[in-house]
This record gives C-alpha cells, sequence and structure tokens, in this order.
C-alpha cells in the first residue's frame, strides 16, 4: 500500500476520533440544561441526543462545503495542502479537546478544528494556503455575533416566560410544565447540533479526499462519509462530556425550568439559522451565551461570572493553542514518514495520558448535576399538601 493512501486512512481515522470527541465535549449544549432542571433524566438525555445528531448530520451539508472549500484556498494544481497537514491539524483539535474536557470547559470544537488546520497550513504551506477572507465572514464574525444573539433573544425569551407565568409566582410548582417543553427544545438543539457539527468533520475527510484527487474540487461529502461521521457523533454525544454537562448546568447559573425552555430555544434558532447560512460557528458558545442570557433575564437569579471568565478565556485561547499544536505537529510531518509516525505515537501518547488524568476524578450521569437536577425534581407538591393548604 503506498504511503498516500496510509496517511490518508490515518487522517480519516483521526478524523473520526475527533467526531467522537467533538460529540461527547458537546452534549451539554443540548442536555445540560433540561438534566439541571430535571425535566429529563442524565441516560435517556444522552440517547436522545445521540439519535438527534445522527439524524441531523443527514439534514444539510452547507457546514461541510465550507471546509472542504472555502477556508484552505486551491492553486492551479489542487487543494493547497496535503493530508499529512489536514493529519497535523486535527492532532492540534483533538488535544485541545481533550485538554478542556479534562478541565469541564465548554470551549470550541470547531474553532479548535480550524486552529489545528491553520496552524498546520501556515507552516506546511504559507500564509497565501489560508482564505482569510473565507475565515472572516463564515467563522471570526459569526464566533462573535451568534454567542451574543443567542444570549439577547434567551434573555428576552426568559422575561417573556416569567411575564406570562406572573400568576404563578410564589408557587412552587407554577412553571414546572416548562419541564415537558423543554423535551422538545433540547431535542430541537440536539438537532441542529448534528446539521452543523457532524459536518464539520465531513468536511476535513472531503478535503483530504480532494487534495489526493479521489474527488472534484467545489464537491460536496460522499454519503458512506455522512454515514461514518453520523455515527462517530452520535457515539460520543451517547458517552456524554459529564464534566461539560455540570459546568454548564450548574456552573455558569441556578437553571429554571423556564429558563432552560428560553435558553434551548434560543440556542436551536441560532444554530438552525447558521447551519443554512453555511456559517461554521461554535455550537457550544451559543449555548452558553443562551445560558447566560437566561440567568440575566430571571429576576433573583445569579450569573456566576468567575465561571463565565473562565470559559470566555478558553474561547480566545482555542484557536491560537490549537494551532500551536497543529503547527508543531506539521513540523514533525515534514519530516516524512517517520515524522507521521512520530506524530502518531505522540498523539496517541497524550490523549491516553489525558484520558488516565481524568480518571482521578471522575465525573459521570451519577455525580454530575445532581444536586440541581434535584432541585428540579422538588418543585412537585402532592395533593395532600394542597387540601392541607386549602384547609388552613
Amino acid at each position: 500500500m503506498e504511503i498516500t493512501s496510509l496517511v490518508v486512512i490515518l487522517v480519516i481515522a483521526f478524523a473520526l476520533f475527533f467526531d467522537f470527541t467533538n460529540g461527547f465535549h458537546d452534549t451539554a449544549n443540548a442536555m445540560a440544561t433540561p438534566i439541571a432542571t430535571g425535566a429529563m433524566k442524565p441516560k435517556v438525555a444522552v440517547t436522545v441526543a445521540a439519535i438527534l445528531n445522527l439524524v441531523g448530520a443527514f439534514l444539510s451539508t452547507e457546514v461541510a462545503r465550507t471546509i472542504s472549500g472555502g477556508i484552505i484556498r486551491e492553486g492551479e494544481a489542487g487543494v493547497l495542502i496535503t493530508p499529512a497537514l489536514i493529519f497535523a491539524g486535527l492532532l492540534g483539535a483533538i488535544v485541545w479537546n481533550m485538554v478542556t474536557w479534562l478541565l469541564g470547559l465548554p470551549s470550541s470544537s470547531s474553532h479548535a478544528l480550524f486552529g489545528g488546520l491553520i496552524g498546520a497550513a501556515l507552516v506546511g504551506v504559507g500564509i497565501h494556503a489560508v482564505d482569510f477572507s473565507v475565515m472572516l465572514s463564515k467563522v471570526i464574525l459569526p464566533a462573535l455575533i451568534a454567542p451574543l444573539t443567542a444570549g439577547i433573544i434567551a434573555f428576552v425569551a426568559t422575561r417573556m416566560a416569567y411575564a406570562f407565568t406572573r400568576r404563578y409566582d410564589k408557587k412552587a410548582d407554577g412553571r414546572s410544565g416548562f419541564r415537558y417543553g423543554q423535551i422538545f427544545t433540547s431535542s430541537l438543539v440536539a438537532l441542529s447540533h448534528g446539521t452543523n457539527d457532524a459536518q464539520k468533520t465531513m468536511g476535513i475527510i472531503t478535503l483530504t479526499l480532494i487534495a489526493v484527487g479521489s474527488q472534484p474540487s467545489d464537491s460536496g461529502p460522499q454519503f458512506w462519509v455522512i454515514v461514518v461521521c453520523a455515527l462517530a457523533i452520535a457515539l460520543g454525544t451517547y458517552i456524554g462530556g459529564w464534566r461539560i454537562i455540570k459546568t454548564l448546568g450548574t456552573g455558569l447559573t441556578e437553571v429554571k425550568p423556564a429558563q432552560g425552555f428560553a435558553a434551548e430555544t434560543s440556542t436551536a434558532a441560532t444554530i438552525l439559522a447558521s447551519s443554512h447560512l453555511g456559517f461554521a460557528l461554535s455550537t457550544t458558545q451559543v449555548a452558553s451565551g443562551s445560558v447566560i442570557g437566561s440567568g440575566l433575564g430571571r429576576r433573583g437569579s445569579k450569573v456566576r461570572w468567575g465561571t463565565a471568565g473562565r470559559i470566555g478565556i478558553g474561547w480566545l485561547m482555542t484557536l491560537p493553542s490549537a494551532a500551536i499544536v497543529g503547527a508543531a505537529a506539521a513540523l514533525l510531518a515534514g519530516l516524512g514518514p517517520a515524522g507521521l509516525l512520530i506524530d502518531t505515537i505522540l498523539g496517541v501518547a497524550i490523549i491516553l495520558g489525558l484520558y488516565l488524568w481524568s480518571r482521578r476524578d471522575k465525573v459521570d450521569h451519577s455525580n454530575a448535576v445532581a444536586d440541581v437536577a434535584a432541585s428540579g425534581r422538588a418543585v412537585k407538591i402532592s395533593k395532600k399538601k394542597r387540601k392541607n393548604k386549602v384547609k388552613k
């Protein structure tokens, strides 16, 4: 088997692993709030999210085309990036995803991927390989606008939800009906996540196939690529990134049912609109912005700005950090097959090391959001208590 074919296989394998990390990294976007309010049991929530991510991956390919035919320029001899450099970029994205998962930070898998690719392309080809106009219009501006937009929508929606149910103020079960609405809205977020994030890996594999001449330029992902990417992100979603669920569900603000409903509605609307326009935005940033907006929208709610600040720093560091790792991996890849072997060994070692480190402080469905979920269930009032209250 030729070395080129081996590199392509290696790229596809690591791309699917990135897709898997994207799934468990971003499970919190859809399911942190319904788990936090007790609307859905943790294992049920991640199962529903996995199924809908799988379905959503088949609904659109606009984002995949942005990655496979937009950010990396095409020259006279084809795409200005090689499979070895794409592999280096994937390493940058995967390492950053694993680090932020270990820290429980809901950072952007999308920006990690873009950062890794840009770092590898700059080292391996040069600055002319990156189309910064597409980067600005399709990635940077959406990253700035989408979270702010989602936060404003969630703020307004939360205000409206509490205004419409004002007569239930001071009644413990007054707004628990929103928990049923959360089942629908969180499912919509999971579906929209599949339409956006699964496509990024499709775009990477398609970019690799175009680079080696296996399919024409400007073409979309092949059906088998769509299928394997959909399965990979669905499996990762089912595993559940419980550390990030804990941060998003309990770390930013105490989420009540009406807030969760408003936040999820805002997140889903923003992501679906962006997917339709081909914007490869960060669903994590959108979800975080929505949760903060809903926290500001409820009177008496407190947003934990310290946690929000940590998340913000993680956002700012994602692109450059992944780019640095991608660039370092590209330098090694430039040494030829030996360099690729070193990249692979180091990448696997780092991934295993971070995973083993995480086992020292295990977070799973049993302890991720137990306290807040319990407060969500506490809104139920028995009929017996109601009758006693009436007699008084």
